[in-house]
Order: structure tokens, then C-alpha cells, then sequence
């Protein structure tokens, strides 16, 4: 797994977006309590129950796999000149 250029802020907006993304959806929001790792496992399978990204192999699926995922779906989502992109 290749670490993409601003994969820590792009996690960051990936859990912002997948959790106004699981609130439209019907999903409660998540609670103050709430961990981050929970919340990137949630949105992570949300996204992947709903063919929005690819699911990693049932072996693989880790932490740091779930987060490159996330990553990586909303680098793709965003505009080519957005400042995160560069």
C-alpha cells in the first residue's frame, strides 16, 4: 500500500463526508463518545455495503487498510484543482 500525499487530512474530510454521507442514509450520528477507529470501521463498511468502494479481502481488513480506503475514495471524489490534491 502506497501512502498518498495528505492521506492524514484526507482521512480527516473522509470522515467528515462518510458521516454526513451515513446520516443521509438514515444513520444515527456518531456520539461524542464514539473512537476514531470506530467510526473509520463504520463509514468503511457503509461505504463498501453500498458499492461506493472496493472491500478489502476478508483477510486484510485492518485499521490502517480501512483508513488508506477512505483516503483514497474521497481523493477521488475531489476536484483535480482542490488543495488537497497537490
Amino acid at each position: 500500500m502506497k501512502k498518498i500525499p495528505n492521506e492524514t487530512q484526507l482521512l480527516k474530510k473522509a470522515l467528515v463526508v462518510g458521516e454526513a454521507y451515513a446520516k443521509n442514509r438514515g444513520f444515527k450520528t456518531f456520539s461524542a463518545t464514539d473512537s476514531a477507529k470506530e467510526k473509520v470501521e463504520c463509514i468503511y463498511r457503509l461505504l463498501a455495503n453500498d458499492k461506493l468502494i472496493t472491500p478489502l479481502p476478508a483477510g486484510s481488513e485492518d485499521l490502517l487498510s480501512m483508513k488508506h480506503k477512505l483516503a483514497v475514495w474521497l481523493r477521488n471524489k475531489l476536484p483535480k484543482d482542490h488543495a488537497l490534491l497537490k
